[in-house]
């Protein structure tokens, strides 16, 4: 048996193992996921004997030989930091050979990490402290494009207005360490930061064969949620090294649940439900608050800092998040290189990377962002493309499509820098313009001269769960307010958007060929779609949102999606939550707890049918004090029908502007979505009708004018404020004969049908199918 030690041994740079036994037919088979623990191309090296030289000093310093590889003076600060054993390659014992052995090696001086968290629960916050505290650790100004302004991180409009992130993003820090209280040792820690919302957990999926570790930050007020699962659960499975960090600890309610262990039980809970290992399980747990920019690993002192009683000096870095970043350079492994087969030189590895993240500058070309798996990249370089589906043995005799490498880019803060000298090597993450035009997410990249012989392995994204048709306006006012009106304009937009989005897909309608099929994961992702193609001009017609089905393939079952939904409420709303999910909705109630807040947390199964219009129900409902999180579960028997009576609406049967002494008459028949002066078409629902089916009504009626005095006093009118949906809500709330009209200065809800007696046409026809159908 090989010693733990020996083991540890085989992820170093050039160990030298004299007596070691070697197979000449040794395989190394390089793949990205080499370095999480799941390859299935990865082996064990077998060796029969080892003598005193190879044994390794683990109280030894670590040292950096000159071209930054891990060499076994490296493994103490490994061993230290719990992440475990590195795999090597396989070899059978043949003839005794006394040369060299080439392992698997680790880049030192670099850390790939991803800051994964539920919405709201501080981690963009946790992100700008970091750049914040890199930034004053260097005196070169490396980390530059950090400001005084807070959520650096969320530079998008919708996601400083919303308060969400909606893309991943990847920084870069240029670290010095200090040791003995002086500083050395530089770093790079190539930091990611992830959305929150199950919606965008495309966005997570991507990014996971980029890194060697996850900071999961945690709301230590309301413990681990949904998404925080999901994205958890993907991580563990690769294999990846945690590192928890309980942030918002200055809240009141936060340290009752962390000293009666609640939190701590709570996470417990969720890594072994997720089925992570015994090392995954030894995490390091970081207390700390990212608004007051203090961390520690000390729970006593947390609790001083929290409560007051200690307060943090300026230019004490003992409790500042250098903690973290120090933490973080302990605890997560650095880039694992596996050596391909023949290869003994690491200066003569071809070059591969896997595009995570693709997109076009209008200076620079196309510009692909990934981790170098292999290699090293300058530029100049003439690099190939390898498709994502391309198989083993294949890239040999394709005709790959090429071009020269016209810059490297890293991300500092929220700015694109040249990397100065402009090479790359392994480990490391970077931004390539000059890339083929062809280039997508998922697919490699390698020099032309020395290509990777298959591509590189990426993992796969949950399927998406809704679809809904996207053409241009069709209305009345089409053209009129936007910029981009034609159908071609629209599906050129949507395309592109795939281009970056792998959630996203894309497909002519078979029902309209002016139209085009999105499938997405959820309403709000298609909501902030709909609403980033809004602001840049286009006019769009959303049609109704339908649930993706599947039929079993054993039994010719219809599937359909399932989610587990988690609801956060005041104690006094939680029977409302209950009507609203297990009635018409058919949800599940599986588990109910009360807090000591006077909150009550509700867990539901339910149909992703069944959530199409809850946000908006459940937010009036319970006076906005809701918080709803769901998140995919798997693919079960169609429920059936969703829904009970739906509301009916008032439609409009003239066109102009509203006026008030219509409107004021039509408000005490339901509730309105329009106000005095708004402009109105033969077809456009205006309001919510108090009872069950659809009326037709004259918005723009005027109060009759003659010379005939009244002996009564003239009533004042008045109207009450309109009721203002998002388009999210508006998705979730339309009617299947209904559709959006999106401008870039408004969007209407309307009949797909305007003409009213064409409604009423179809109506009874479809009346008549349906008593035919019963009859049957």
């Amino acid at each position: 048996m090989i010693s733990a030690s020996q083991r540890i041994a085989r992820g170093l740079s050039r160990t030298t193992i004299p007596t070691a036994r070697r197979g000449l037919g040794c395989t190394r088979t390089f793949s990205p996921l080499s370095s999480h623990g799941g390859s299935s191309n990865s082996t064990n090296c077998s060796v029969s004997s080892l003598d005193e030289t190879s044994r390794i000093n683990l109280s030894s310093p670590i040292i950096v030989d000159s071209r930054n590889y891990m060499t076994a003076s490296h493994v103490s600060q490994f061993t230290n930091s719990g992440s475990g054993s590195v795999r090597a390659f396989s070899a059978e014992a043949n003839d005794d050979i006394d040369n060299d052995v080439e392992m698997t090696r680790l880049v030192p001086h670099i850390r790939n990490v991803a800051i994964v968290a539920h919405v709201d629960h501080g981690k963009t916050t946790i992100v700008d402290e970091l750049l914040r505290c890199a930034s004053e650790s260097v005196d070169d100004g490396e980390n530059k494009g950090r400001g005084n302004d807070d959520l650096v991180m969320d530079c998008g409009d919708l996601e400083r207005e919303r308060g969400i992130t909606i893309t991943s993003k990847v920084t870069r820090l240029d670290y010095c360490q200090k040791i003995d209280g002086q500083e050395n040792n530089d770093f790079v820690v190539n930091v990611v930061d992830t959305p929150g919302h199950a919606d965008f957990a495309g966005e997570v999926d991507r990014i996971l064969t980029m890194i060697d570790g996850v900071c999961l930050v945690v709301d230590a007020a309301e413990g681990a949620m949904a998404q925080t699962k999901y994205v958890l659960s993907r991580a563990l499975k690769m294999g990846l090294k945690p590192i928890v960090v309980l942030n918002k600890c200055d809240k009141d309610e936060a340290w009752g649940r962390i000293e009666d262990g609640e939190v701590e039980m709570e996470l417990m809970e969720t890594f072994d439900s997720l089925g992570a290992n015994d090392d995954q399980m030894e995490y390091v747990t970081v207390y700390a608050s990212g608004k007051a920019g203090w961390a520690t690993t000390d729970m006593d002192e947390a609790r001083e800092l929290a409560s007051g009683k200690k307060e943090r000096k300026v230019g004490d870095d003992s409790i500042s998040m250098r903690v973290l970043l120090d933490t973080i350079l302990k605890g997560i492994t650095a880039p694992e290189v596996s050596p391909l087969v023949g290869i003994v030189n690491p200066d003569e590895e071809p070059f591969a990377m896997a595009a995570t993240t693709v997109g076009k500058d209008n200076f620079l070309g196309r510009i692909a962002t990934g981790r170098i798996y292999s290699g090293t990249i300058r530029k100049g370089d003439t690099v190939a493309l390898i498709p994502r589906e391309t198989a083993d043995g294949e890239v040999e005799n394709m005709n790959l499509e090429s071009s020269a490498v016209t810059g490297l880019f890293v991300n500092r803060g929220v700015n694109r820098t040249d990397l100065d000298p402009p090479v790359a090597s392994a480990g490391d993450i970077v931004t390539l313009a000059g890339v083929p035009e062809n280039i997508a997410v998922g697919d490699s990249l390698t020099l032309a001269s020395n290509p990777v012989d298959h591509a590189l392995e990426t993992p796969p994204i949950n399927p998406p769960t809704l679809s809904m048709e996207i053409g241009a306006n069709t209305s009345p006012l089409a053209g009129k307010e936007g910029t981009k009106v034609s159908s071609s304009n629209v599906r050129d937009r949507l395309y592109s958007e795939t281009d970056n989005n792998v959630t996203l897909s894309v497909s002519r309608s078979a029902s309209d060929a002016e139209r085009s099929t999105i499938h997405a994961r959820g309403e709000l992702q298609l909501g902030i779609l709909i609403e980033q193609m809004r602001r840049e001009g286009y006019e769009l017609t959303v049609s109704p949102p339908r649930i993706i089905t599947t039929t079993c393939k054993e039994t010719g079952v219809e599937l359909e999606p399932f989610e587990e939904v988690i609801v956060d409420v005041e104690t006094e709303y939680s029977g409302s939550v209950m009507d609203k999910l297990t009635g018409d909705r058919k949800g599940l109630l599986l588990e109910m707890s009360d807090s000591a807040d006077g909150k009550t947390r509700l867990v539901f199964e339910i149909p992703s049918r069944g959530l199409l219009g809850f946000q908006s129900e459940i937010a009036t409902a319970t006076r906005g004090t809701a918080v709803v999180n769901h998140l995919f579960l798997e693919n079960r028997a169609h429920a059936g029908h969703i829904g009970g009576v739906e509301k009916g609406k008032m439609i409009s049967n003239a066109a102009g502007k509203a006026n008030l002494f219509s409107l004021a008459n039509l408000a005490q028949r339901g509730e309105l979505f329009v106000s005095d002066g708004d402009i109105v078409y033969s077809g456009m629902v205006i309001g919510e009708n108090s009872r069950a089916g659809d009326m037709e009504v004259n918005p723009v009626k005027a109060k009759e004018t003659s010379n005939m005095r009244t002996q009564g006093k003239e009533e004042k009118m008045y109207v009450p404020p309109p009721k203002k949906m998002s388009i999210e809500e508006l998705i979730g709330y339309m009617s299947d004969d209904e559709v959006i009209e999106v401008t870039p200065e408004s969007f209407r809800l309307r009949k797909t049908e305007l003409d009213s007696g064409a409604r009423e046409r179809a109506s009874r026809s479809k009346k008549r199918k349906m008593m035919a159908n019963n009859k049957k």
